[in-house]
């Protein structure tokens, strides 16, 4: 497949998110529901789904789209959850898929990091770049805050 220079294959978001709704994120429905639906929003298909109980209380799990993959692990006890997302393709939109469930999950604070993947000068040598911001979900509104 011929590239044009600088452009990427994929997407990579990990999100670390603080102040979730112990409730949310202590239930594997719940869970698995808000990552299949993050999946829809972001325009993915999903191909197979897989979530379970981590002892004592966290939810671990796993969506598989055609454009790579969703997880999670959640910490109830800390209101804690640690989410990655990677997507390759145009038709997606993975910062979607991050912003619909941190909001789900009832994140008060997000610490995001994107990394731009599979980034080619025209030698076939790739590399990746990345982005950091905190996401501030408080009262309604939604803060960018960049580092």
């Amino acid at each position: 497949m011929d590239r044009e220079t600088h452009e990427t294959i994929g997407h990579h978001y990990i999100v670390e998110a603080s102040g979730c709704d112990p409730k949310i994120i202590g239930s594997v429905e719940k869970v698995q529901q808000i990552l299949v639906k993050a999946a829809e929003v972001a325009g993915a298909q999903v191909w197979s789904i897989s979530f379970s109980r981590f002892p004592p209380h966290g939810v671990s799990g796993v969506v598989v789209i055609s454009e790579s993959h969703i997880s999670t692990h959640t910490w109830p006890e800390y209101g804690y959850v640690a989410l990655d997302i990677y997507t390759c393709g145009k038709h997606v939109d993975p910062e979607k898929a991050v912003v619909f469930a941190v909001e789900a999950f009832g994140s008060s604070t997000s610490h995001i990091t994107e990394i731009t993947r599979g980034l080619d000068e025209g030698d076939s040598i790739y590399y990746h770049s990345f982005v950091t911001w905190e996401e501030d979900f408080e009262k309604g509104t939604l803060k960018r805050n960049e580092t």
